[in-house]
């Protein structure tokens, strides 16, 4: 970083002022016009290198401007003229320079002057001084509604304060927001008033007051308004004002960018703040920006502005172009001001792992119609694998479309790209390839159009008179030209191993017709040409040939056409061969670094030999012990010699560097030597603060402070010289270096005033002396009170805390000093504050509630019992803010050694860096409690044997810093923690995971088992059983794993003789543990009984076995299955289900080959509760499983079936019947003992008469019987499985319990009706046979209520009553036909119907008479019996709606009682039919049209 104001005369290098614009330009006139008057006629070839500047072509002479002889002497004399013209104005030139740069010198020895009269000062900054105006106030005439600006600038210590005053009266801001403006910077004190207007014509005043005194400076203000305006005066009729060149104003630089780092795709601010005089709004300072040099201008990659107090430059989108030294250049009225500092851009992260850096510096060269060649700089490749190639990719201005050039990627950092179309712009960018992927886009490059490039050649511009320009083309005077001529100078202008370039120099004359060309190749020296362009038409002089052989050369020749024909062949170029003519360059030679800053390191190396086509270097660095290097720049550099930057101070580097070309990166150089990042060494700053201790008459006591710098080397000497205050010599008062920084100065004369001034030295010699102390009388003190303490410092600073340390007066008063009171101020005020009320008796104090970032100012007064005494001086500044990676100390304990430590990583050391440690801020020094090592940036401080006297604050300073040091307390809880942890250290045991336990294993062997965190190969061990050693023998095993940490025993045969105490002793090294296990009573018993149990199990399973134990599972349609899996089986083994000792054959036998065997229990229920048992035998042996379906394992089942039934549950469907409403939930499986509540309104129903609940094997239902008004509202019933609790609603209100109501009240009167209907009970046959001449009575039992009609019926005619066929009905319920002395007329069909007002019945009866003698006739039976209706019962009052209840019209059936009515109105009647009536006879038991008992109500159907 470099930041300087650098007069004109004083720069080196610099022959002519570079600011002098006029000059240059009449210099750049004068070898225009020389180079002119000797040019001649060249036909020099142009070739674009994008690595090199590209040559002017020379001006060539066209034929009809060939000149006469007389055209000659004219023009030579012309030229004479002005040759002699250009010689005066030379001498002009000459003699302005002369005059600038004597001015510069006066200007730049008047500013040395001011610098050392400002430096005069700076010694005089601590004499107390009262308020004086420097610079005062002058008066202003100002036009109304203009700004003007007062200002001044005072001196005075303390620091004065200004106050501004308006005839009299305070100026305040905040009365009139916007009109007054007061600054005040470094010491330059301003009042602004905007838009005056005539009132504010006044007298003003700036009062400048400190504890000295009072100074006044006055102006006037005289606020004018143009003659006739009124108060909206125009802005034309303000007077234009002499205007100042920015150049002119006076501009220091303040706080200055630093070095900056950044990442791609991150923006950044580079700010440097300024002080402008005077500071005119709207004249700002001249700022220029340059990057390497070069200057920038605003564009959307880069945002400048400048003020009278900062200049920014913003880089919103950082790529690695940004990547360079960034100097901010402003012009002043001494010069120029400057400031420099390096920009480091950094890869964005990959977008895959490993894939390389973006490339950068993309750029166009050598443009033509259809033809670019683009050039790229490769990225750093440091820890990535090596780039593979390249892709280029193109875009058309204005879109966003990207193309993709090469098909494969290009080796090189140049690629042709041909096929572009005339007159449109491109962008173009680049991306890297290597084996892990591609890397992201470089920055685009700026816009290219693609144009002929050989137009403007054929242009020629002519001047008539010297003001008119005429532009003719070639064409206009090659006359009519149909063919053009044959291309020239055919060669390769660009060869690589990927490609090649062949250019051409176009046909002359070519015609104006459109011109292309035809390239052919063949092999050198074969003569068989080829064309090669088939599918491209060329317009441009330049085309790449990619297919070229290895090894072999190709010789090229271009013909020229157009559409009148082609031109001759042109001649055949050179042979030409494919092949990377230079490669990679050659690796950079020697490399040193060298110590720099506290961050940095100069690193400098030998050029590499082959730097053809050298774009510059990339160095890496690696931290001295870690593997991986980091790039130090990301930007080829294109110099030897590179400033390292943002290293970590005292750590030590090693650095490489890497040659950058065209075709890559070379290997890298041989590693630097390692050297620490520290400063460069040099002699010690000044020290300063020189204060005085103590007098008695003929010496003084003077203390100073150290050099802020020390040089990179110790300060071990101090050099004291002194004068008298009135004598400007100064003499030495030690020839030997003092150490300390406490001087007892003697042979001194009493009453006189002396000066002091200290030297530092270090091993680079003596510094500089530090400004003279303030006069010093020599007069002995005899003051009671105690003197100042001296050499205040601060350590441990943070954002809210500091500690503040002094040292004793060495004048301690008439009494011995008992302690201090501290006072702190805020920097620049005199108010001080006494932080501590009561004096404290040590040399410290820690200070809280400080505010972050803000500066303070401390001193201490000792006190002694006479009183307080002298102020210290002035402690520095000091901000309350941590140093950027401070660390704190930590206390631990070494895990090897058990030491106790405190220990410090310093966020930053030097070379020359020493870490002091304090106990309660009093030096350790070499205390034998405690040992100090210090290792690279780490210092532990060890105790030797730590107790409760090493209780207390402990510190560390790190001397040569910036302020790094820590402390911390070291509690006596803290202690005692860390000493137990000390002694299980000191004394090691085996830490055991899992002390000694027992585990039984198959056969019945006992295992012994402990596990040990870690065990080394080396362990021993043995096992101790009731206090005798076991080894490993017959009946024992003893063996351990080292990998695991187990060390196991096995005991075979475990009896009651193993009872008792079992203990395992382990010794690892040095340390050694135990474990006993105690086994003995019901512990032994139960271990003892397990054993026993797995020798049983052992030997079960040497024949057929269970595998798996009998156990239950409940299928989807919650059968209930009883399982078992069995093992060691074949065929002949048997397998039997018993219950109860009563064996069960299910409908499938088991198949005990498929491994497992299951019984069914469909239907499950509490009837299936029992024992069941599965037996299993063969030759070999039998085995049994049990399962008792009881209990809590029943309860279980009925979970099993309820958690299926329950989420298979249906919504509740409502159904209608004659007794109530019946609310109905369909599951798979449903059975009472499942857990099932049904609730109204979430209260739990009962079964009662009321509300019946019951159920079928896929339904639960609840019936509510006869309802009413109370049982409306929600209804639910819950499904529980013991987890789970399924729940289905029905609200039964509203429309729904209405309808459901009309519902029940139709279905109860129906059933009411078929209960009460007639009917015949019994009592008639079927068929009745009998002889002619008998007796026939057909009697039958009838019922109904109320008591029914009775008609009998032959053939459909009614049978009247009479003496051959008597009809008689009894008591209502016997009713019968009598035929007496039947005859054959009487065969038949007779019937009964019985019917009262709710209906009836009808039945038939055949009757077959036969003659006597003859056979009786086989009974032949009537049609079945089919429900004919006999009569219409009421219908319901409410009848459903058809769409929710789809009922059939009942028909009415004929009756041959036509005569007989039922009495109530809800009967209809029924007609008796007519003899003839071709109606058949109603079949016997023919039901009347009742509704069926339980027709379904209205409800939704079942799910």
């Amino acid at each position: 970083m470099a930041s300087k104001v650098i007069p004109w005369y004083k720069k080196k290098h610099v022959s002519q002022v570079k600011t002098d614009y006029a000059y240059h330009h009449s210099k750049h006139v004068v070898k225009q016009q020389t180079e002119r008057k000797f040019s001649s006629k060249s036909a020099s070839q142009v070739q674009a290198q994008p690595t090199e500047a590209m040559a002017e072509p020379a001006y060539t002479i066209p034929v009809f401007r060939q000149r006469t002889a007389e055209d000659t002497e004219e023009y030579q004399r012309v030229s004479s003229n002005v040759g002699k013209g250009l010689v005066v104005i030379q001498e002009e030139l000459h003699r302005m320079r002369m005059a600038t740069k004597a001015q510069v010198d006066s200007l730049a020895i008047q500013k040395e002057v001011k610098d050392m009269m400002k430096r005069r000062g700076d010694l005089l900054e601590e004499v107390p001084k009262m308020p004086d105006f420097l610079v005062a106030l002058r008066p202003h005439t100002v036009w109304e509604k203009t700004p003007v600006k007062l200002f001044c600038t005072v001196e005075g210590n303390p620091r004065p304060i200004v106050k501004w005053y308006k005839g009299g009266v305070p100026v305040d801001p905040l009365n009139a927001p916007g009109k007054y403006k007061i600054e005040s910077k470094y010491g330059v004190h301003s009042l602004i008033i905007s838009r005056c207007v005539v009132s504010d014509t006044a007298e003003y005043s700036a009062v400048a007051t400190n504890q000295h005194g009072t100074a006044t400076s006055k102006a006037t203000i005289i606020v004018k308004r143009p003659g006739g305006a009124s108060e909206s005066c125009q802005l034309g009729l303000v007077p234009h004002l002499t205007e100042i060149h920015p150049s002119k104003l006076e501009v220091t630089l303040l706080e200055r960018f630093p070095v900056s780092f950044g990442v791609e795709g991150n923006s950044i601010k580079l700010v440097c703040t300024m002080v402008v005089v005077p500071d005119l709004p709207n004249v700002p300072p001249l700022a220029q920006w340059y990057r390497d040099d070069k200057l920038l201008k605003p564009n959307k990659l880069a945002a400048m502005s400048v003020s009278g107090s900062a200049a920014c430059l913003t880089l919103p989108h950082l790529a690695k172009d940004d990547e360079g030294l960034f100097t901010l250049r402003i012009f002043t009225k001494d010069g120029t001001a400057e400031h420099s500092a390096y920009l480091f851009v950094s890869d964005a992260a990959p977008s895959v792992a490993g894939a390389p850096g973006a490339p950068m510096s993309v750029k166009a060269y050598d443009i033509n119609s259809d033809y670019v060649l683009v050039a790229w700089k490769p990225p750093n490749t440091v820890n990535e694998a090596p780039i593979t190639g390249y892709f280029v990719d193109r875009c058309e201005a204005g879109t966003d479309t990207w193309v993709q050039c090469n098909d494969s990627p290009v080796k090189v950092c140049k690629y042709p790209v041909h096929g572009l179309s005339l007159g449109h712009s491109y962008h173009f960018r680049v991306r890297a390839v290597n084996k892990a992927g591609i890397s992201r886009p470089s920055r685009k490059s700026d816009k290219v159009t693609a144009i002929d490039a050989a137009e403007s050649e054929r242009l020629q511009v002519i001047k008539i008179e010297g003001k008119y320009d005429i532009m003719i083309k070639d064409d206009e005077l090659e006359g009519y030209v149909t063919i053009p001529g044959e291309p020239t100078n055919v060669h390769a202008s660009e060869i690589f191993k990927s490609y090649v370039v062949l250019s051409w120099k176009p046909p002359s004359p070519r015609g104006r017709a459109p011109l292309w060309f035809i390239i052919e190749k063949c092999l050198a020296g074969t003569g068989a040409w080829q064309q090669i362009n088939t599918a491209v038409k060329l317009h441009s002089p330049r085309y790449p040939v990619f297919d070229l052989q290895d090894g072999q050369k190709y010789q090229f020749r271009v013909y020229s056409v157009n559409l009148y024909g082609s031109s001759e062949a042109s001649a055949p170029s050179e042979p030409i061969q494919k092949v990377d003519e230079y490669g990679v360059p050659s690796a950079p030679g020697q490399i040193v670094a060298t110590r720099n800053t506290k961050s940095s390191v100069f690193v400098q190396w030998e050029t590499p030999k082959n730097q053809k086509n050298l774009v510059g270097y990339y160095i890496d660095g690696r931290a001295v012990g870690s593997k991986e290097w980091f790039a130090c720049n990301h930007k080829p550099f294109r110099h030897n010699r590179f400033v390292v930057h943002g290293l970590i101070p005292g750590e030590t580097y090693v650095f490489r560097v890497q040659a950058v070309n065209v075709f890559g990166l070379s290997e890298e150089s041989q590693e630097s030597s390692p050297i620490a990042v520290e400063p460069a060494l040099a002699t010690p700053s000044a020290p300063y603060g020189i204060t005085m201790l103590s007098s008695d008459g003929s010496s003084i006591t003077v203390a100073w402070k150290s050099p802020k710098h020390c040089g990179g080397s110790k300060v071990n000497a101090y050099y004291i010289d002194k004068r008298d205050a009135d004598t400007l010599v100064w003499k030495e008062f030690n020839l030997s270096a003092v150490t300390e920084r406490v001087c007892t100065v003697d042979n001194l004369k009493d009453g006189t005033f002396y000066e002091f001034r200290i030297q530092a030295g270090n091993l680079a010699g003596v510094g500089l002396p530090s400004a003279p102390s303030v006069p010093m009388k020599c007069e002995a003190w005899t003051m009671a009170e105690p003197g100042p303490a001296y050499d205040l410092s601060f350590s441990e600073v943070r954002g809210e805390s500091l500690v503040i340390l002094w040292k004793a007066p060495v004048y301690t008063g008439a009494s011995a000093v008992t302690g201090y009171f501290v006072d702190m101020a805020d920097k620049g005020s005199s108010e001080f504050v006494t932080l501590n009320k009561e004096a404290v008796s040590h040399c410290y104090l820690q200070v809280t509630g400080l505010e972050k970032g803000k500066s303070y100012v401390f001193r201490v007064c000792g006190v002694n019992a006479n009183g307080v005494g002298k102020p210290s001086q002035l402690s520095e500044p000091v901000c309350a803010k941590a140093l950027p990676g401070t660390k704190e100390i930590v206390a631990g304990v070494d895990e090897e050694t058990g030491d106790i430590f405190l220990s410090l990583e310093a966020c930053e050391i030097c070379e020359t860096s020493k870490f002091l440690w304090s106990k309660n801020y009093k030096p350790v020094g070499d205390c034998p409690r405690v040992t100090v090592t210090a290792k690279g940036r780490t210092s532990r401080l060890t105790f030797t044997n730590p107790d409760k006297d090493d209780l207390g604050r402990y510190s560390v300073v790190v001397t040569d810093t910036d302020g790094v040091s820590s402390s911390h307390t070291l509690t006596e809880d803290a202690l005692n923690t860390m000493l137990e942890l000390s002694y299980a250290i000191k004394h090691p045991i085996v830490p055991l995971k899992h002390s000694l336990n027992y585990e039984i294993l198959e056969k019945g062997h006992v295992r012994f088992w402990v596990q040990a965190v870690k065990l080394s190969p080396s362990v021993s061990y043995r096992f101790i059983v009731n206090d005798k050693e076991v080894t490993s023998g017959e009946g024992h095993k003893i063996s351990h794993d080292v990998a695991s940490g187990v060390i196991q025993m096995t005991v075979d045969h475990f009896t009651r003789s193993n009872e008792g105490t079992y203990t395992v002793q382990i010794h690892d090294g040095k340390a050694k543990t135990q474990s006993s296990l105690v086994l003995v009573g019901d512990v032994f018993k139960a271990a003892l009984k397990e054993a026993e149990f797995q020798r049983k199990e052992h030997i079960r399973k040497q024949g057929p076995h269970f595998s798996e134990y009998l156990y239950f599972t409940v299928t989807e349609d919650c059968t209930v299955r009883l399982a078992c899996k069995v093992a060691n089986v074949k065929k002949e083994s048997a397998f039997h289900w018993y219950k109860e000792d009563e064996e069960i054959v299910p409908e499938t036998p088991p198949n005990v080959m498929s491994g497992a065997c299951a019984l069914p229990l469909p239907l499950f229920s509490r009837k299936d509760q029992g024992v069941y048992k599965a037996v299993l035998s063969d030759d070999r042996g039998k085995d049994t499983s049990t399962f008792d379906i009881s209990g809590k394992v029943f309860d279980d089942i009925i979970n099993a079936i309820a958690h299926i039934a329950g989420a298979s549950a249906s919504d509740l469907v409502m159904q209608c019947t004659p007794e109530g409403i019946r609310l109905q939930c369909y599951m798979s499986y449903y059975t009472e003992e499942m857990k099932t509540v049904w609730k109204h309104k979430g209260t739990k129903i009962a079964s009662s008469e009321k509300m019946r609940i019951g159920g079928a094997a896929e339904m639960a239902w609840m019936q509510i019987c006869d309802p009413s008004d109370k049982e409306k509202g929600q209804y639910s019933i819950e499904i529980s499985d013991g987890v789970t609790t399924h729940t289905r609603t029905f609200d039964l209100s509203g429309q729904a319990y209405t309808d459901a109501y009309e519902e029940y009240l139709r279905l109860k009167a129906a059933a009411f009706a078929e209960k009460n209907r007639g009917r015949v009970v019994g009592g008639l046959p079927d068929v009745a046979t009998i002889m002619e001449e008998k007796s026939l009575s057909l009697t039958c039992t009838v019922w109904g209520e109320p008591t029914p009609e009775v008609s009998w019926f032959k053939n459909e005619q009614e049978v009247a009553s009479n003496e051959h066929t008597k009809v008689t009905f009894d008591g209502g319920k016997f009713a019968s036909l009598v035929i007496n002395k039947v005859t054959p007329e009487d065969s038949g069909k007779y019937s009964i119907n019985v019917r009262n007002k709710y209906g009836g019945e009808f039945v038939e009866i055949t009757v077959s008479v036969y003659k006597h003698g003859e056979q009786i006739p086989e009974p032949k039976l009537g049609q079945a019996k089919t429900a004919t209706p006999a009569a219409t019962p009421a219908p319901s009052k409410s009848p459903a709606p058809p769409a929710k209840t789809p009922t059939s019209t009942p028909s009415k059936a004929p009756t041959p009682a036509q005569s007989q009515k039922s009495s109530t109105p809800a009967s209809t009647p029924g007609s008796t039919p007519v003899p003839k009536s071709p109606t058949p006879t109603p079949p016997r038991s023919v039901k009347s049209p009742t509704p069926p008992r339980f027709m379904k109500s209205p409800t939704p159907p079942r799910k």
